[in-house]
């Protein structure tokens, strides 16, 4: 694509890098050493990495610095609890986009997995919406492995409905089998009406083997940074129309992904 380009590893508990990273946490950090000096366990050690992060930031921020003008990628730990309810992620996005100038964007991944089961895509739900408004940036959540999509079963809807996160209550006819699912079916049907009325949901979908797909969501995140405007001699008011224009193609590539990757018996 011509941009320069570094990935940061962020996560003090990846022992296995699969990529050659610019800027390593493990540096400063790790969950290993932590459980054995602390005697904490991996979720507490983790929790602990990322203060000591948090308190050094600037380690981070000298690092960066050898690196302007490129195109960053943070990779982030997994763990929910660290956007749900713990403090220091957000901490740092916010010194690296008020101290810093950083213009950042949250790309979310989420399993397509979690689309074959009403709850968990709830659950899904639910937890992006959380993301979006602790970590406050612009946001892009991605479905991904929607390649092996037709290996996990039947959907209840087509797969737009699971992009656009609409309409949520249908999902709770289809909670049904246990004991469990139908004693908190109220609290499942209160959660949907919650996400529907922040009303800031969506998914894209992402097979990271197609070039096409991966290219769909990077042109997302380049727009949600503002990356894509960079070069454009054009005024704020016309690059805020460019982004309040939907896209008109968007209702037709959901129909192709949903022939490329989903079973023709799932319900159009």
């Amino acid at each position: 694509l011509g941009r320069k380009v570094i990935i940061v590893n962020l996560d003090p508990a990846n022992d296995y890098i699969p990529y050659k990273c610019a800027i390593n946490v493990s540096e400063l950090t790790t969950v290993e050493a932590v459980m054995q000096e602390h005697n904490l366990g991996p979720n507490g050690a983790l929790m602990f990495c990322m203060e000591v992060l948090e308190k050094n930031v600037e380690w981070l921020t000298n690092k960066l610095e050898q690196y302007e003008g490129h195109y960053v990628l943070f990779d982030c730990p997994g763990q929910v609890e660290l956007y749900s309810h713990h403090q220091s992620i957000s901490n740092i996005v916010q010194h690296l986009q008020q101290e810093k100038d950083y213009r950042l964007t949250s790309v979310n991944l989420i399993d397509s997995f979690y689309c074959t089961s009403p709850t968990n895509y709830i659950s899904a739900c639910l937890l992006s919406l959380s993301m979006m408004l602790r970590i406050e940036l612009p946001h892009v959540n991605v479905l991904s492995k929607i390649d092996m999509m037709k290996n996990f079963g039947k959907l209840d809807f087509n797969l737009e409905f699971y992009t656009n996160a609409g309409n949520l209550g249908f999902l709770m006819e289809h909670v049904k089998g246990t004991a469990i699912a139908e004693r908190y079916k109220k609290l499942n049907s209160a959660i949907c009406t919650v996400v529907e009325d922040f009303s800031l949901v969506s998914f894209m979908t992402l097979d990271i083997q197609d070039k096409e797909s991966t290219l769909r969501v990077l042109r997302m995140v380049d727009k949600a940074n503002g990356y894509v405007f960079a070069s454009m001699d054009a005024t704020q008011a016309d690059m805020m129309e460019l982004v309040a224009t939907p896209d008109p193609f968007e209702a037709f590539r959901s129909m192709e992904i949903q022939d490329k990757y989903l079973d023709d018996d799932n319900e159009p």
